[in-house]
């Protein structure tokens, strides 16, 4: 597979003084909407893309929720989706409030199948 990228130039934020350089800048060549994508999966399986629709958009309001209650949501060798929060910090343990937490992020660390593909891509300038 492979993917295209531009050339862009960027300055240093923590440096406005630095010179700026330039950095390979990758491009998107489209949009997969749930339906392409389950009428996709039905090509390759005998499952119908009706019934695909059916179980990712199960699966899509499934994940937040289970992120919601505190869990990881491991997607086998896809990978998993957890939580991460910023907050302020305390002096001491027992200044600990949850009213300290700024803000709460989804997280997805990819899994042993989807390294090896995302491994494999090839570059291209577009």
């Amino acid at each position: 597979m492979t993917v295209k990228y531009n050339v862009v130039e960027r300055g240093n934020p923590a440096d406005q003084t630095a010179p700026k350089k330039f950095y390979p800048s990758i491009v998107s060549s489209g949009r997969k909407s749930l339906r392409q994508m389950a009428t996709r999966i039905a090509e390759i399986s005998t499952v119908s893309s009706t019934d695909t629709i059916a179980v990712l958009e199960a699966l899509l309001s499934t994940i937040p929720q289970e992120l919601a209650a505190g869990n990881i949501v491991e997607l086998g060798d896809f990978g998993s989706f957890w939580l991460k929060s910023n907050s302020e910090g305390a002096d001491t343990a027992e200044a600990v409030r949850a009213s300290q937490i700024e803000s709460l992020l989804p997280r997805f660390t990819p899994g042993k199948e989807f390294k090896k593909v995302i491994s494999n891509i090839e570059y291209e300038k577009a």
